[in-house]
Formats: structure tokens, sequence, C-alpha cells
């Protein structure tokens, strides 16, 4: 996980570059900064409530406080709502020096070393720059008009991760380049054209490396033998920042190489998904074809130069296929889908104002095909980037779905679903997984208690619903579907409506040695007795 490229300014640095870069934003950034340092203050008040957290003590519920016991002794106390995931109240938090409004220095009095400081100090600058350069939301008339409606969209998605504390972490990023090439900056990039040497190139196709300017800028240099073509091609960052939409060539989305670390990972493009993505595309694509409400955005490309003899994670990016957006269609990711002007707009435009409908027709569109799909032997990852919805006059009406790296894939399964033709491919890294309960976490963790739950939580805020009306109609949809599946899915079926809900231990996993192995916490199931 680490990388060389150690830049990660604070707020105090980033407001200093303002100055210089962007004088017009100063006022706005001060402005943001105070929210800015509540939000990631209860994203991480929430990681202590709920996760694995090395060398916290006991966490002792309080009416509606939460108590927990410091490692050095003392406690911290503060607001139990808080603690939920996708929460927007104020921690409301007091430590043995008294109110905490500062996350670092949560962190330092819970233990938490100075790197992970750093990158708290850095989400916050962050997060306050992107508020303090937001537009506002896009309508779904807007991006209905828009050719390129998908990435503005996507480009209006300010806050960055709902849960991770280090949602807006750019470590390697100065300040001008995360105005340069952040997503919520609207910005354009300009993709450059590497010749590679014949006899160092991994891929089908001419031996052209696609590089993001980040990484032409500070890794390039390293590799003489590498010469830039001298083309360009603009495109528009998505909300990964990496993965970009080549402006005017609306079939394809590039996912490249930048060796930045954005929440909890440096995001390189690894050997094993260069070898899997062309592979597994045409399995799922394959496993899905009956399914009307399911696209699989295909990688159809593959590409890295060679170091070693084995494909560099830094010098390799993937083709996918860019959704096709049918007129009068609006096609989004429900992260976007979940900030609360495009929900309602949805509400409004398609179920009269009513957000009941609304969420049962959501869930009948989410649900269904990703169960599915475990069941046939594909677990997706389905959570708010990589998840698409598309809606008609505000109704969603399918999904897609895209980025194959969090896929897990049963051997066993596949053999046994009848419609699947295909063999079993050779799955490099860990893709492939016969173990059930690994399967269903990876779905249930991103579906449910990410994508759904996030939709969930803005809706009870913003329509004042009791929770369990809303979870009703997700229950619903999921008995349809196993009624549908038969006896068969019977285990499937009680992991997801009987048992506690897997949630990615986001915080926990960064603090690990090794920040790219799953750590899971569990919740409350919503559904637990729902009919």
């Amino acid at each position: 996980m680490t990388s060389a490229h150690t830049t990660a300014p604070d707020a105090a640095q980033t407001r200093d570059d303002l100055g210089r870069l962007r004088p017009d934003l100063v006022a706005a950034y001060d402005a943001a900064l105070p929210g800015a340092h509540a939000a990631v203050l209860t994203r991480l008040w929430g990681a202590i409530a709920r996760e694995p957290i090395p060398g916290l003590g006991a966490r002792t519920p309080r009416g509606d406080r939460l108590t927990v016991t410091l490692p050095g002794g003392g406690t911290l106390d503060g607001s139990r709502a808080a603690t939920a995931p996708f929460a927007q109240q104020a921690a409301d938090l007091h430590g043995p020096d008294g109110t905490i409004t500062d996350p670092v220095h949560l962190a330092r009095i819970t233990g938490m070393d100075a790197r992970f400081r750093a990158e708290l100090a850095n989400s916050v600058a962050n997060l306050a720059l992107a508020r303090a350069d937001a537009h506002p939301t896009p309508t779904l008339k807007q991006l209905a008009d828009d050719p390129e409606g998908l990435a503005t969209a996507e480009q209006s998605v300010v806050d960055g991760h709902p849960i991770h504390p280090c949602c807006r972490t750019r470590i390697g990023l100065s300040t001008e380049e995360v105005l340069a090439y952040a997503p919520e900056h609207r910005t354009i990039v300009e993709l450059a054209e590497i010749r590679v040497p014949d006899d160092r190139w991994y891929g089908e196709g001419p031996p052209i490396l696609t590089v993001h300017p980040w990484q032409r800028d500070h890794v390039l240099d390293r590799h003489p033998e590498l010469r830039p073509t001298g083309r360009t091609r603009p495109a528009r960052p998505l909300m990964s920042l990496r993965t970009l939409a080549p402006v005017g060539r609306r079939s394809q989305h590039l996912k490249t190489a930048v060796d930045v670390q954005m929440t909890s990972a440096v995001r390189t493009v690894s050997p094993a998904a260069v070898r899997n993505g062309p592979i597994v595309s045409v399995l799922l694509h394959t496993l899905a074809t009956d399914l009307s409400g399911l696209t699989i955005l295909r990688e159809t490309f593959a590409g890295a130069v060679l170091v070693d003899g084995e494909p560099s994670r830094s010098l390799a990016y993937l083709a996918r296929e860019a959704p096709r957006q049918a007129p009068g269609e609006v096609i989004l990711p429900l992260a976007a889908l979940a900030q609360p002007a495009l929900q309602q707009d949805a509400i409004d435009t398609g179920f009269a104002g009513d957000p009941e409908a609304f969420l049962a027709r959501l869930a009948a569109t989410v649900l269904p095909p990703l169960l599915v799909m475990l069941h046939r032997g594909a677990a997706l990852e389905a959570h708010g980037q990589n998840t698409l919805v598309a809606l008609r006059d505000g109704v969603p009406t399918r999904l897609l779905y895209r980025d194959l790296g969090g896929v897990r894939i049963s051997p066993a399964r596949l053999r046994d679903h009848d419609g699947f033709s295909l063999g079993v491919p050779t799955l490099h890294g860990d893709l492939g997984t016969d173990d059930p309960d690994q399967l269903r976490t990876k779905l249930l963790a991103a579906a449910i208690s990410g994508t759904l739950a996030e939709q969930i939580a803005v809706l009870t805020r913003t329509h004042d619903i009791e929770p369990s009306r809303l979870w009703r109609h997700v229950a619903a949809a999921a008995h349809d579907t196993y009624a549908r599946l038969g006896p068969g899915a019977a285990g499937d079926a009680a992991r997801l409506l009987d048992a506690p809900l897997p949630l990615k231990a986001t915080t926990a996993m960064r603090l690990a040695a090794d920040p790219l192995d799953d750590v899971w916490t569990h919740l409350d199931n919503p559904m637990n007795g729902l009919r």
C-alpha cells in the first residue's frame, strides 16, 4: 500500500495554496472548514463505535449517548445517533480534555498513528475545498439533456466515500493537482499516449499505454525507455478520479493507474486486474444474458508494461464499456442518486412525491438481479460508485454494474447453474472462492449495508420516515426473488434476511498491516422478522 508520493496538504497549507491558485475560493473554503471537520469527525466516531479498532476498550451505551474507554485511560462520550452509518448528526463528542471538534485530535487520543492522522487532515482539507467549489446538483432533466450526463452526475458527488473518514484523502496530490484532476472540480484532463517497446508490452493490440497526466509527471521519468507519442486525448474524471470518460467518445471509459492513495488504497491497476478483466467480463456477461434488468459493463481491453516479466501495476490501464443511454433515459451511479436533491427529483418526477413508492421500485430494480447472480455464482460488490441505475421519468428501470476487481466468483456454483455453458476460467488473485460466507458477505456489505442503506438513510432524514417502513420494501423484493429461486437459495436467503448484516470496517482496514485485506463489522439486520 505504501506510496513513494507523500504530499498531503492539511487545512492550513491548502488555504495558503488557494491564496495563490484560486483566491476566489478562499472565503468559501473558510466557511466550509467547520462542516468538513464535523463530517470527518462523525465518520471517525462511527468507526470507533462499531469497528474492531486496536487498543480501544469497552463501548457502553447510556441512553442516547455512547461511552468508549480509551487506551491510556479516560473515556470518550458522544452521540449514539451519530455512530450510525451515513449519519449527518454532529458527534457532540467529549474526551478527557473537553469537547472534541477535530478528527485529528480524536485519532491522537485513541492511539491512531501519525500517518493516519495526516490522512485525516488531508481529508478535511480536500472536503472543505470540494464544498467550497461545489455547484448546484443537476436535475434529472438537465442530465437527460446533457450528452455527457453520466460524467456530469458523477462529478456532482462532492463528499466522497459516505462512511470512510478518509473520504477525500489524496496522498500524493498537491492542492494544485487536486484542482486539476479531481472530479468534484469538474475538470477535463489530457490523457497521454506512451509508446512501449514490443518486448515490454502485455496485452492485445498495439503497444500504446494510456497514462494519466499525474502518472506521466511523477512516474514515467523512472522509465526512459517509454516514449510519449505526443498524442493526448481529453477526458473527464469520474467518481474514482483515475477512471475517465473520453470527451466525445461515449462508448468507452478508461481506468488508469495513479500512484496516489485515495481512501485506503493506492489506485494502481494490479496484474490480476489486467489478466482478469476481459475474461471475467465474458463470464459475467454470459451469466447475466437472460437478466433483462442487469447490464454488465465489460472490460474490453487491458494493457500493461512488463517490469521484471510481470505487468506493472503503475504502468497499466483498462478500457471498459460505457453505459448506453437511451433517449429520455438518465443513467447515474447510486451514490449520485443518494444526493438529496437528485433523490427528491426522482421521487417528485416518477412517484408524485411518494418516497416509499420510490424506494420500493428502487429495491425491486436493484436487488433481484444481484441475488440471482449470487445464486448462480457471482457475488458483485455492488456499492454506490460501481453500481448504476437507469431512470426514465424518474422511475428506476434497470441496473448496470462496472469495475470487476471486487467481484467474487464461485466455480462450484457456476458448474451447478444449468444455463452456464462456459467453462470456469483461470482466475487470478482473490476472485475465486466457494466459501458461501465470503460470497454472501461481499454482496451484502456493499448492496444492502452500503447502497440501499444509504438511500434509506437519506429518505429517513429528508422525509422523517420510520426506517422499518422502508426496509419492508427491501425485504419484500428479497422474498419475491427467493420464492422464484426455490429451496436451493435458502442459505443465501437466511443470510440476507435473518442474520446480522456485514459492513466493511474501513478504518480498521486502513489501520491494519495490509489495508487491502477485508475486515468486517456487523450491524443489526433491519429486515429480521419483516415479511
